[in-house]
């Protein structure tokens, strides 16, 4: 896959270097031009390539990603502006091959090339749009440079209240923090998280969930964090699951193998060690003097065909057929539609996964992100009928090691005895 996307992104390199060349640019035409373009594209993409298969520091780790996805998203801009020109002169050569002018007497004979352009005031169609797409391409830069200083761990504490008509009254104003999406492989620095997970503790939480994707893509990911998390402990539990990339399919590949059981094997007993009790398939009954209140946690279910699906929502609920109020804890926003909404006994899902795409507008009621175009339920609270979903927009990061005005989140869920306040 590496190899691929390497191969693509070469493409690109040659087809935006093709048409720099082709313009009066000064720099563009100059002798160095091809040294510097050449030179920067394949030192960046070993850099790439050393930072997957190597073990380095994790800040130049960062400075990689960090310089890999500026590079990438201002050249895929670039890429479309040059395109949308090739398409439209493209159409200029098909008009003039099959339409030729009503005041030639014949056809003029078709060129293999389009016919070159008369500039306007100094400067072609083609060159302008060159131009602008220069300007254009260059503008998430900033955004998305300041994403990364500011945005990556700029943690905020999200609180909701959850009203459950059924809740027993000695679970009334009980505190619930829910972390999702850690990604610890994505950090760089370590005093930022813990101030993170320093913000959740002194929320006090009575419980703690976490809703998957503990690393990347390997348990060894952790190496450095564990102490950190191993932290968050609350007094009637963490309870834990897994999401599609605490799997290793990523990285291994969807097909078994010793390698990857391993890896699995080491990131379940990392959340043992950490004290956290991983729900695979099975619940809890979580009591307060007598009264009692069922956790759920499932393995990773997602839509499409690229994620595991590894709950079983039956297994998971043997046992809870007495529980007045069923909590369930499940990676992918998706399975709530796909599955959950079939059993009204679960009353609450909490979901991560979709990081808001990490990037968007969120504030007060308005949100918005690309990532809406995707998942129906991407961040905050859901309802259907009795039944809520809550999707947390994530701690950590991924690919894009930044945040751009979707930051990450630490939820505080407030459970009220009674029924949802009305509207006006």
């Amino acid at each position: 896959m590496i190899i691929f996307n390497t191969i693509i992104l070469l493409l690109i390199d040659f087809y935006i270097y093709k048409a720099l060349r082709s313009t009066r640019l000064k720099w563009a035409s100059s002798p160095a031009f091809p040294k510097v373009w050449w030179g920067y594209s394949l030192l960046l993409v070993s850099s790439v390539f050393i930072s997957v298969y190597y073990n380095i520091p994790l800040i130049f780790r960062a400075i990689i990603l960090v310089a890999f996805f500026l590079t990438f998203v201002s050249k895929f801009i670039f890429l479309l502006v040059l395109l949308s020109d090739d398409i439209r002169r493209g159409g200029v050569w098909l008009k003039r091959l099959f339409v030729p002018k009503k005041e030639q007497p014949a056809p003029v004979a078709a060129t293999s090339e389009p016919l070159p352009e008369r500039p306007v005031n100094g400067i072609s169609r083609s060159e302008f749009l060159t131009k602008a797409g220069i300007l254009v391409a260059s503008l998430p830069v900033a955004p998305m440079g300041w994403g990364v200083v500011s945005g990556a761990y700029d943690y905020r504490i999200r609180r909701q209240k959850l009203y459950l008509p059924n809740l027993p009254r000695e679970f009334h104003g009980m505190k619930i923090g829910q972390l999702s999406d850690v990604h610890s492989g994505s950090f760089y620095n370590k005093t930022a998280v813990q101030g993170g997970v320093e913000m959740l503790l002194a929320e006090k939480p009575d419980v703690v969930f976490f809703t998957g994707d503990l690393v990347n893509n390997l348990a060894n990911e952790m190496r450095d964090y564990q102490d950190v998390f191993a932290k968050v402990q609350a007094p009637l539990g963490v309870y834990s699951t897994l999401g599609n990339h605490d799997y290793g399919d990523y990285h291994f590949g969807p097909e078994s193998s010793p390698e990857k059981a391993k890896n699995l094997r080491d990131l379940k007993d990392t959340h043992k060690v950490m004290g956290w009790d991983l729900l695979l398939n099975e619940n809890r009954k979580l009591k307060v003097d007598n009264a009692e209140i069922g956790i759920i946690g499932v393995e990773n279910w997602g839509a499409g065909k690229r994620f595991p699906k590894f709950a079983k929502l039956d297994d998971a609920l043997q046992g809870t057929e007495e529980m007045p109020v069923k909590l369930l804890l499940s990676h992918d926003p998706t399975h709530w539609r796909a599955q959950v909404l079939d059993r009204p006994d679960v009353d609450v899902m909490f979901a991560g996964h979709t990081h808001g795409m990490q990037f968007g507008v969120r504030m007060g009621n308005i949100k918005w992100s690309p990532v809406q175009y995707i998942y129906k339920e991407w961040a905050g609270l859901y309802r259907e009928g009795n039944q809520q979903l809550y999707v947390n927009t994530g701690f950590g990061f991924l690919g894009y090691p930044g945040r751009v005005g979707i930051l990450p989140e630490i939820t505080i869920f407030e459970l009220i005895k009674g029924e949802r306040p009305r509207r006006g």
